[in-house]
């Protein structure tokens, strides 16, 4: 029995010969990618099939793209999905099944479909945001209104991070000088303990709501396949429902996560969430500049017509005082005369009395009349002005139907018999409409 056993190798070749045959070459297979590595041009993996009701593994195979089509595949991959080759993205790739003497079994990928992942990934954000939506939070942090000038802004990002460092910059360094109060909660932004820090982040700073008008959770750079991390249903169901309006900005332009649809606010970058809330001071600004402008011009109206005013009565005023200090100077000389002729004689003081009494008095009747007359012309001149026939003279008609006075067309039925009024006669018209 010795002299029949075979060498490793020997064996290995058997093995070889067994798998490499037409049934397991160029195969299309699904399934996840794990512990993606590109080493000396070649990118080595691990292809996972996965129970997803239990959470565990039933299947495992290595595999690797050669470098003469690594670079080619990657590329056209990267094209149609905007992701990177990596840990837990789910693809289809057509496979060769392969018996190396040394390494063991293995696949060789030769080609990737792109439409898999992204129809996966699309599946799964749409069953996320289907349950959203029928848990009733899927609008919740979107219909939060931010206050006029938000300035205290709470920070979720990586510390240390360049798209902190931006945003940062780009607040404090706003022409305007706004002040900002921002303060960092750290968080890792790639990987897969992503999302629970980041809701660990949420959580501390829903602890103290009351201090805070926003949150801006944000991601410098970084490779597009990390954001396969932020399609987290915990994540997204934390971010819907917070009490704060968010501002997402973890992607560049064409990058689209789940948290863009259920944040209140998606930008491209951090730079790009400084300027959107520099841009909300700038026009609180300039709102406080215009009204500043209406007030000073409504005071300069006010006090220009109160100096009107003000001047009017001045010289009323010295008008009234003349006319009174007058009187007074004419009473007081018919009273001298008076005075001057008592005593001469008794009957004469009295005679010279009743004609003062009946001359004033024809005096006071006369003036009474006069300013009478002057009033009465007055109220006449004034019920002429706005008496009918004046309108009509300024140009204007009475329009009437069966003596009733037509203020709409609504009231003019087809056949209706107009009489019109104007300032020199009245003329008499039948309507056609």
């Amino acid at each position: 029995m010795a002299n029949e056993a075979l060498t490793l190798l020997e064996l290995n070749k058997r093995i070889s010969s067994l798998i490499t045959v037409a049934s397991t070459q160029n195969v299309w297979v699904t399934a996840e990618l794990s512990d993606v590595a590109v080493r000396g041009g070649h990118c080595y993996m691990e292809l996972l099939q996965k129970d997803v009701e239990r959470g565990t593994t039933l299947a495992k195979a290595r595999a690797m793209i050669w470098s003469s089509l690594y670079p080619r595949i990657e590329a056209q991959f990267y094209a149609a999905t905007g992701q990177r080759f990596g840990t837990g993205i789910k693809v289809m790739v057509q496979v060769s099944a392969t018996m190396h003497p040394v390494y063991g079994i293995s696949l060789v990928i030769n080609a990737v479909n792109p439409e898999y992942t992204m129809g996966d990934l699309l599946r799964r954000r749409r069953e996320m945001l289907e349950r959203l939506k029928q848990e009733g939070i899927l609008e919740m942090n979107r219909s939060l209104e931010w206050i006029l000038v938000p300035q205290r802004i709470a920070v979720i990002s990586a510390p240390g991070a360049a798209g902190y460092g931006d945003f940062v910059n780009q607040l404090y360094s706003n022409p305007a000088k706004l002040r900002f109060e921002v303060k960092l909660f750290p968080a890792v932004m790639q990987g897969e303990r992503a999302p629970e820090t980041i809701i660990s982040a949420l959580e501390q700073i829903a602890a103290q709501a009351d201090e805070w008008d926003g949150v801006v959770i944000i991601r410098g750079g970084g490779a597009t396949s990390d954001l396969v991390a932020f399609e987290n249903y915990d994540l997204a169901v934390h971010v819907a429902q917070f009490p704060l309006p968010i501002i997402v900005g973890i992607g560049h332009e064409r990058d689209v996560t789940i948290l863009d649809y259920v944040a209140n606010m998606r930008v491209k970058t951090p730079t790009a969430a400084a300027e959107w809330l520099i841009a909300r001071g700038l026009n609180a600004l300039d709102g406080l500049r215009r009204l500043g402008a209406d007030i000073l011009q409504t005071v300069a109206d006010r006090l220009s017509g109160c100096k009107e005013r003000i001047s009017y009565l001045e010289g009323l005023i010295s008008s009234m005082s003349t006319a009174a200090v007058q009187r007074n100077k004419s009473k007081i000389q018919s009273n001298l005369l008076a005075l001057a002729s008592v005593g001469s004689r008794r009957i004469t003081p009295e005679l010279a009395r009743l004609n003062h009494v009946k001359d004033v008095m024809s005096s006071s009747t006369k003036m009474a009349i006069e300013r009478k007359n002057t009033r009465l012309n007055t109220i006449s001149e004034l019920l002429d002005a706005i008496s009918p026939q004046a309108t009509l003279r300024r140009g204007y008609s009475i329009t009437r139907i069966n003596g009733q006075v037509v203020t709409s067309v609504s009231q003019i039925p087809q056949g209706a018999i107009l009489e019109t009024t104007l300032a020199d006669g009245t003329i008499k018209s039948t309507t056609n409409n």
